[in-house]
């Protein structure tokens, strides 16, 4: 079966789409009609570079229609009315409608917890440091490789729900928690049949080069070569073939690697991506979380679709970026999440023309933090993006750094229908306000799941 890209659009091309607009007197036949909601926040258009992030395109008294899964028309409320016939209708009540959130960057599946090192962190330890003793990703690791698929499936989905509560509609997931063959295989087994089982949709990321085995720990240096040998020579072309054998009906997962002072070097790394590159995976990379190594240009030099953390970045790769189409991912949890004062430099990357997205980095250590709406929160505060600005991060461009801002990340027509009724009238509300949930509805795929069912993905209501 033929495997396609998530760059080919899966909806009719301009013309035919056209015939969808609500322009026609007769009503056309549809599914579901969202109507009234104060502000719908379209972000139309495509990706948004530089100066143009938080061009949210506001319809206010918006309405949607909706069939087989696929935004039909989008407009005032009484153009949507006056066009659509639906089966279902649902009134917004003047509440804010706008793109389901796409979080580009999560590890969401693993086993156990670290919350005992996060005294340690509170007490001044630092990452790098906890992960030199043994712990850190290492703990991880070990509980990890010890729980079977079914354990892995369980733990994940439960993230993953609340993730769908908290308004993601669309996510990244990692391995990398494995760090041998058969458990990274069992890790990405688990992040499909999470997605298998719906409604949230998940892309996957094979992480193989996150971190050194801990049966390699004893010399780091001799420990970090081998193991990149071993990713090269046999875990990638493994991940290949695995794939191809189960899996060929759906594109490869992506590949990403942990370019840090500490971890995979930047000649070690670029070995990794250009051996996956060959193999024909699309790439990511973890870069300057730390130090500047030079991760970002590689990024760009290599291709990948986006380069994530960004929070040391030499002047010169962000000048590089700027004019590339590869995506800074700024992800504001992890800075927080350890306390530091440093964050991704949003007003370089836009002053520099990049297309920036922001995530959650979901993960075991430093950020278990399941909610967009937070990361927004974040962003607002640490890296002095306005609301609308970071909104635009989390949805459209989001959906770039995932290579699926043909399907979703915006309300267009041709689109696929996943869409959050926030329980408030304006927009501001996302960022302004954290540590409670916004979201009063979730549509995915034009499926409707409401609040009143704990927004757990099992009720249509």
């Amino acid at each position: 079966m033929p495997r396609h890209s998530f760059h080919e659009s899966p909806f009719p091309d301009p013309e035919f789409r056209s015939l969808l607009e609500p322009t026609m007197t007769q009503p056309q036949p549809c599914d579901l009609i969202i109507h009234s909601a104060s502000q719908m926040l379209t972000l139309r258009g495509g990706p948004q570079r530089g100066s143009t992030l938080g061009d949210l395109h506001i319809i206010e008294d918006g309405g949607i229609a909706i069939k087989d899964g696929i935004i039909a028309g989008v407009g005032k409320s009484i153009e949507i009315e006056n066009s659509f016939d639906a089966d279902e209708v649902i009134d917004a009540r003047g509440r804010v409608l706008l793109p389901g959130f796409v979080d580009p960057h999560t590890h969401l599946i693993w086993a156990g917890d670290r919350a005992g090192e996060f005294e340690l962190r509170v007490r001044g330890a630092s990452y790098m440091e906890i992960m030199a003793a043994g712990g850190g990703i290492a703990s991880t690791v070990e509980a990890t490789r010890s729980a079977d698929l079914d354990e892995l499936v369980k733990l994940g989905r439960a993230r993953a729900q609340t993730m769908f509560a908290h308004g993601t509609t669309t996510a990244e997931s990692k391995s990398g928690y494995g760090l041998d063959l058969s458990t990274e295989l069992r890790m990405l087994e688990a992040i499909h049949k999470i997605d298998d089982h719906g409604p949230i949709e998940l892309t996957p990321t094979f992480l193989g080069a996150h971190a050194l085995p801990p049966e390699l720990g004893d010399n780091p240096e001799s420990g970090y070569e081998s193991y990149t040998n071993s990713i090269v020579e046999e875990m990638l072309p493994g991940v290949f073939s695995w794939w191809d054998e189960r899996h060929s009906d759906v594109p490869l997962p992506f590949v990403d690697v942990f370019c840090e002072d500490g971890a995979f070097t930047l000649e070690q790394s670029r070995r990794i991506l250009e051996k996956a590159k060959d193999l024909g995976f699309p790439l990511k990379i973890h870069a300057d979380e730390f130090v500047g190594l030079g991760g970002t240009m590689m990024a760009v030099e290599i291709g990948a679709i986006s380069a994530d953390h960004l929070v040391h970045t030499p002047e010169e790769d962000i000048l590089a970026l700027g004019k590339s189409s590869t995506v800074a991912v700024a992800l504001p949890c992890t800075p927080f999440g350890l306390a530091e004062r440093a964050y991704t430099p949003a007003d370089k990357f836009l002053a520099a023309d990049g297309i920036l997205a922001i995530a959650t980095d979901l993960n075991p250590g430093t950020a278990w933090c399941e909610s967009m709406q937070f990361a927004i929160a974040l962003a607002c505060r640490y890296m002095q993006l306005t609301p609308a600005q970071a909104i635009a991060a989390g949805t459209i461009n989001a959906a770039v750094a995932i290579g699926r801002e043909n399907r979703i990340g915006s309300l267009e027509v041709g689109k696929q229908a996943d869409m959050l009724i926030l329980d408030v009238t304006d927009y501001g509300h996302l960022g302004y306000r954290f540590g409670t949930n916004l979201v009063a509805s979730v549509v995915k795929k034009g499926v409707v799941y409401s609040r009143d069912t704990n927004l757990r993905g099992d009720v249509h209501v």
